[in-house]
């Protein structure tokens, strides 16, 4: 439910981000690679875009899906998985992604599902404690284990799901293809997409795979910047930065643990005051949608 391809655009990474793609992964290896993995559905999840799933919209068990980086009313950025839906409703999707509200009651409307993805992380910025009500109130799923994530963060975010009363989904986040498929959403029995997602709205989606961590995260970026080389020549004389490589991911994975540590303190403690709850589809904003709508009309 949550791995990228070459379409994802360009890195984030400030330094980085006129040259170096943020993955490179190929939709059809990804593809075949989870195959090999024993997955039965697949998808892409690339950064607002749906390009990569040209040459997969035909093969068994695919659907269309994207990660949407939204603004919340805060200011702050959050990534947001959007899952099976029609290749039209992509530029809907995007012309809503900052404006919340709007992109709530468009989700919600179509019964589209739609999760917080590594809700415990710094890769979009900083939080503010205003954002955790928004997750709470109106996002039916929380991406309790990421295979780039920290142990520590998928746990509080997998307590933060219990607790809420959401969707745990689970997802590689892979940039690489060495994560591709190494943490997974399963629906225990389902035999088709329609019956995957049944199950998830009703509870039986189980999480599997593995977390992530200095090791993992060093050998993507050293593989990131491989295939970055290979395909502009001229960045081969960035080749003696890449000592730097473990340093810079050292600091990262420090900065993430501190930083999913703060927040699961500040939220999870707020729990007694928030009555546990299952919300698929939000009420408050179906009711909303359902103004609009007849406002419109």
């Amino acid at each position: 439910m949550h791995v990228h391809s070459y379409f994802s655009g360009l890195s984030t990474t400030p330094f980085a981000r006129k040259f170096c793609r943020e993955s490179y992964n190929d939709p059809e290896e990804v593809y075949a690679l989870l195959e090999r993995r024993g997955m039965n559905l697949f998808t892409l999840t690339d950064h607002d875009s749906i390009d990569g799933a040209e040459k997969l919209r035909c093969r068994p068990g695919f659907f269309l899906s994207e990660e949407l980086t939204c603004r919340m009313p805060s200011g702050t950025e959050v990534h947001i998985g959007v899952y099976d839906f029609h290749e039209r409703q992509h530029a809907q999707l995007q012309q809503r992604r900052d404006d919340l509200l709007a992109l709530l009651m468009y989700l919600t409307e179509r019964r589209i599902l739609f999760s917080v993805n590594h809700v415990f992380s710094s890769l979009t910025g900083k939080r503010e404690p205003e954002d955790f009500d928004w997750f709470r109130e109106y996002v039916p799923a929380v991406e309790t284990r990421n295979s780039h994530m920290s142990e520590q963060s998928n746990a509080h975010a997998a307590a933060l799901a219990k607790q809420w009363g959401k969707i745990g989904l689970g997802g590689s986040d892979a940039h690489a293809m060495p994560s591709v498929g190494t943490a997974y959403t399963e629906v225990p029995g389902a035999r088709d997409k329609e019956e995957f997602f049944a199950g998830l709205h009703s509870g039986m989606g189980r999480v599997h795979g593995e977390s992530g961590g200095f090791r993992k995260l060093t050998r993507d970026v050293l593989v990131i910047a491989r295939e970055m080389m290979r395909e502009k020549a001229w960045t081969m004389a960035l080749s003696p930065l890449a000592v730097l490589i473990p340093a810079i991911t050292l600091y990262t994975c420090l900065d993430e643990r501190l930083f999913s540590r703060k927040w699961a303190a500040q939220v999870l403690a707020r729990q007694e005051a928030w009555p546990r709850r299952r919300t698929a589809f939000p009420q408050p904003v179906l009711q909303a949608a359902g103004m609009a709508m007849g406002e419109s009309t």
